[in-house]
């Protein structure tokens, strides 16, 4: 490689430890290093012999005792498994030591390029290490930023009271000769068939269907306006194009439905009883405002999101440099494990898989943005010195147990104590980075309608 000679390509540190071991770094780029190593032939030596006495004691050769075959027969008959063997003991035990010499610090572990190694020579071998890049911050005070107006109507405290009257109505049974209407519940038996013959999923007992949810076919509810309890109807439909079964996207079937009721919700009256029925009110007017604190509570953090994102996005504008791709790996690859727990058993392996890499392309630019927001976020906690006590992780820690229903104990043996703890700082960091750059933005207060 040429370039001047204050280039990254010059860019080198080099020591040497007392048993020989020596380390050469040489920056590939603001992100990665190249390390060569050389171990001296007397540790290759040391390791050559220790690896056959113990192999001599190990194996069985026809016409030997054990342990007393040759050195030169167990050379001939495994010399080429025990040069790999030496070569990945080496590289084990003599990475960190290197590592520590060229004082850099690996962010994900390094990739390996090695030859195997031969007795009396000194071996040889490069890790290809990726660290965090130098970050050059702005100037922080000062970056624009916005943020999404909060409050509440009175009409939306009113549409929730609505809502609550809906999911807590009781539902009761209409008079026989009652016709179904748009807003009644019918209790149906159902069977479908495709070009006459049944088809797995379309039949049903004891299904309640509310006219007007829109929860079956285009067209299934419709059908069954005007009708009575006790009757039976025919429903003719066509399933969608873009139906999630592709044997029946775009096809039309029969179902022969049974009515065996039709029910209706009684909405109760919204007054201090239904108030004090839901829960520890004095009346509605408690209710109403309890509805008006946890509107403006949901929304005030979705502001506050709005608002922490819109300035990390100027932060990243503002700060250009490389993120080490190993990090954003790591981050695609978790993302991708916590969706394949969700979705086996339901998919086949082959769709499910299929799924997977399409996602594992579409998904890493996001994985990137999160891996280049922690690296900024971990800079300015750094360079404005913000510290995390260990009683704040440990509030984190207890608050995230209570969150899933567990204990601090369960938790730690779950996750694991060094990285729950690890997580935890790291999250309360990035937050007091955030409110940090909060307190010191120019927010613009924008309407969130």
């Amino acid at each position: 490689m040429t370039g001047e000679p204050d280039s990254q390509a010059e860019t080198r540190s080099e020591s040497k430890a007392s048993d020989g071991l020596s380390a050469v770094a040489t920056e590939e780029s603001p992100v990665r290093r190249r390390v060569e190593v050389r171990v001296p032939a007397s540790r290759v030596r040391k390791a050559f012999d220790r690896a056959y006495r113990d192999l001599g004691k190990q194996v069985r050769i026809k016409g030997f005792r054990p342990g007393k075959a040759p050195r030169a027969v167990l050379e001939r008959l495994y010399g080429a498994s025990i040069a790999e063997e030496i070569e990945r003991s080496l590289v084990q035990e003599t990475l960190p030591d290197a590592i520590e010499q060229v004082a850099i610090e690996p962010v994900v572990p390094p990739a390996i390029d090695a030859a195997p190694p031969e007795p009396g020579v000194d071996f040889t071998y490069a890790a290809l290490v990726e660290v965090k890049p130098a970050i050059e911050l702005p100037e922080l005070e000062g970056l624009p930023a916005t943020r999404p107006r909060v409050e509440v109507k009175d009409e939306e405290i009113e549409a929730e009271l609505e809502r609550l009257r809906e999911r807590n109505a009781p539902v009761v049974e209409e008079p026989e000769e009652t016709e179904a209407e748009t807003g009644h519940i019918l209790g149906i038996d159902f069977v479908g068939r495709v070009d006459g013959e049944p088809f797995e999923g379309g039949t049903g007992r004891g299904i309640d269907l509310e006219i007007g949810t829109g929860r079956f076919i285009p067209g299934f509810e419709e059908q069954l306006v005007g009708v009575r309890a006790g009757e039976d109807r025919g429903v003719e439909v066509t399933f969608p194009e873009d139906y999630g079964e592709a044997s029946l996207a775009g096809k039309a079937a029969h179902f022969d439905v049974h009515v065996a009721e039709v029910k209706r919700k009684q909405l109760p009256e919204l007054d201090d009883e239904f108030a004090k029925d839901l829960g520890d009110f004095d009346g509605l007017d408690a209710l109403r405002e309890r509805i008006r604190t946890d509107l403006f509570e949901m929304r005030d953090n979705q502001a506050r999101g709005d608002l922490n994102k819109s300035l990390v996005d100027a932060l990243i504008e503002r700060t250009p440099f490389d993120v080490p791709p190993g990090l954003v790996e790591q981050q695609l690859e978790r993302q991708l494990r916590s969706a394949h727990q969700r979705l086996e058993g339901q998919l086949e392996h082959a769709a499910l898989h299929g799924q997977l890499d399409r996602w594992r392309e579409e998904w890493r630019p996001a994985a990137e943005r999160e891996v280049r927001e922690q690296l900024l976020l971990e800079a300015v906690a750094t360079q404005r010195e913000i510290a995390v006590e260990d009683a704040e992780v440990e509030a984190q820690v207890e608050k995230l147990a209570a969150s899933q229903g567990a204990t601090v104990e369960q938790l730690r043996q779950a996750v694991g104590q060094e990285t729950l703890e690890s997580v935890s700082r790291r999250q309360l960091a990035d937050e007091k980075a955030l409110e940090f750059l909060a307190a010191a933005a120019k927010v613009e207060e924008t309407s969130d309608s």
